[in-house]
């Protein structure tokens, strides 16, 4: 009987979780729709590497911010890093000759593909999003990434979230898009099914 009974939950637990997949992946193409990340690569992982990258972001960041800090709307904020893309690579280029490297540097408004991220409160489902995207040397290094609009990089410093920022990002996602980005992903799901699962083999 317990065997029957532990087919069925599989089988629904599968169900949800086909769902709920098929259900995030909609919903995280809508929003790539809506908003722009921020993406920079390390040359490699050696530690003078990935601090030459922190540089780098802090430094493009604090450029960034300053141009698009009355940007309301995705659009404007596209047009904005495009016609400052060479702004941008010489900002890159100037920090790390400063730092004594020679590494070429580039910089493109392009789509990339992004694991789940959480930034302060938000989690953003892992998937193709266009971003602007930094590369030093070889690209080859453990990467940063952060959303550029709404603006959840830049709100008093590179690491956390601001009430402004997040109402603003309320305003470009649907209210089921704002609340998923709330949760931790789908984790809550699985949680529940796994519990389930145990009390029917107890």
């Amino acid at each position: 009987m317990k065997k029957k009974i532990l087919a069925v939950c599989l089988a629904a637990a599968a169900c949800v979780l086909l769902s709920t997949t098929i259900q995030t992946k909609s919903m995280q193409r809508n929003m790539a729709q809506k908003v722009l990340r921020f993406h920079v690569l390390a040359n490699s992982d050696s530690r003078e590497d990935q601090a030459l990258k922190l540089k780098v972001r802090d430094q493009v960041g604090t450029l960034m911010a300053e141009k698009l800090k009355d940007a309301d709307s995705l659009e404007e904020s596209e047009r904005i890093v495009k016609a400052n893309l060479n702004l941008i690579e010489n900002c890159a280029a100037d920090v790390i000759s400063a730092e004594g490297y020679a590494y070429p540097v580039s910089a493109a408004l392009e789509n990339c593909t992004f694991p789940e991220k959480t930034y302060g409160t938000y989690t953003f489902p892992g998937g193709v999003y266009e971003a602007l995207r930094v590369v030093i040397g070889s690209g080859e290094g453990h990467n940063w990434w952060c959303v550029m609009y709404p603006n959840l990089c830049f709100a008093n410093s590179m690491y956390e979230v601001d009430a402004g920022s997040g109402e603003k990002l309320r305003e470009v996602l649907d209210p089921q898009e704002y609340a998923s980005v709330l949760q931790k992903g789908n984790y809550q799901v699985r949680f529940k099914l796994l519990d389930l699962l145990n009390q029917v083999l107890e």
